[in-house]
């Protein structure tokens, strides 16, 4: 980030312009599924943090986790920290992409806890690595289907 700070204005508005859901890396995926002939729930409200894909029956849980939304690659970006990456944007920002993080952490906890298996995917894995992601969850699916839920 250069030495200029942008106007918090015009910041707040480039970041809320942002979806939170329904965004490409999810169609990406969820396009990819079906044509695999998988069924899914989108957004699924009656669980913590509304999963973007849910498969009830097997009880497996899938996130498209937002790079920068959710602190991933500011190694990548050239940064020697998370906090670097974070350190040209408002303590606004700063704050809510930390607590995006704990939050990803203490639902993880919360959906184990209930018998959910989750899955989290990485927008930039889902873009380079489409397939792969598809066969993770594919694969979890099949050995959730063995697994006995509990009650």
């Amino acid at each position: 980030m250069s030495d200029k700070i942008r106007d918090p204005k015009v910041t707040h508005k480039i970041m809320s312009s942002i979806p939170s859901k329904n965004t490409e890396p999810e169609l990406m995926l969820r396009k990819a599924l079906w044509k695999e002939n998988l069924r899914y729930r989108v957004n699924y409200k009656k669980l913590p943090g509304k999963p973007d894909i849910v498969f009830t029956k097997c009880h497996v849980v899938v996130f498209c986790d937002g790079d920068f939304w959710h602190g991933h690659n500011w190694a990548i970006r050239g940064l020697s920290s998370l906090e670097e990456e974070l350190s040209g944007y408002s303590e606004f920002w700063r704050s809510k992409i930390l607590r995006n993080i704990e939050r990803d952490i203490e639902i993880n906890h919360t959906l184990k806890a209930q018998g959910w298996t989750v899955v989290r995917f990485w927008e930039s894995d889902i873009r380079k690595n489409l397939e792969s992601c598809v066969q993770l969850i594919k694969e979890t699916l099949l050995s959730s289907e063995a697994k006995p839920r509990k009650q």
